[in-house]
């Protein structure tokens, strides 16, 4: 059996976001502790997150912000989820973001069908969360999109197929999606074990190794890059 990853990375690229932005008005954009500039401006709230990445888009004349993938950020900082006494801080990103207009749609990245869906409430979290199950060449995986709409979770049906490229949600804003400026949260994992509507989307250092092997390099399946 192929390993998961040959199989995605012989897959043709997907778009899980309006379709009519072309990968060329996509632009990389750093989140992690390095990033000078984010140091300096020390944004706190979703408003300042979210002027943050405006300015950014509109400084580099791009429609999207990407990346992410094994990032250490600082950005959990302020929710308990991810830093309180009881556990190790996580902080390191497991999934690819993608930054754009709350209510822009969210696709399905290929043929698939609901696996669970779930609001999950609470600062720094997913806010609603729609995770679909795939097969290929005999190999199954879930793909997860984080941070969408209250919409996009209204009519779901546990079992309900997509095919790739097909709506699946739009993205919330601040205050439906864990206090964030509007993004999805695109996560591939291969052994979901018992979690339902939602995952592990930022990991600790201790547990790096195990997420990089169970959820692998979203840009294999986007090929943003």
């Amino acid at each position: 059996m192929k390993p998961l990853t040959s199989i995605l990375n012989n897959l043709p690229p997907a778009k899980i976001i309006d379709s009519s932005i072309d990968f060329s008005q996509y632009k990389a954009l750093d989140l992690s502790v390095t990033n000078v500039e984010l140091v300096k401006q020390k944004p706190k709230t979703a408003q300042d997150f979210e002027n943050f990445i405006s300015n950014y888009l509109a400084e580099t004349n791009a429609k999207v912000a990407f990346g992410g993938y094994i990032e250490g950020r600082s950005l959990y900082k302020r929710s308990s989820i991810f830093n309180n006494d009881s556990i190790p801080e996580r902080n390191i990103h497991i999934g690819v973001d993608l930054w754009t207009e709350a209510g822009t749609s969210v696709l399905a990245a290929i043929d698939g069908k609901v696996h669970s869906f779930k609001n999950n409430i609470g600062l720094g979290d997913y806010g609603p969360t729609i995770i679909l199950e795939h097969e290929v060449e005999n190999e199954k995986f879930y793909t997860l999109y984080g941070h969408l709409s209250l919409e996009s979770i209204e009519n779901l049906t546990v079992g309900g197929s997509f095919k790739k490229g097909e709506k699946i949600g739009s993205l919330g804003n601040a205050s439906v999606n864990g206090d964030y400026a509007p993004h999805v949260h695109f996560q591939i994992i291969k052994n979901i074990e018992d979690y339902w509507g939602d995952y592990p989307g930022v990991c600790s250092t201790s547990d790096l190794n195990f997420y990089i092997e169970n959820c692998p390099d979203p840009n294999l399946l986007l090929k943003i890059t």
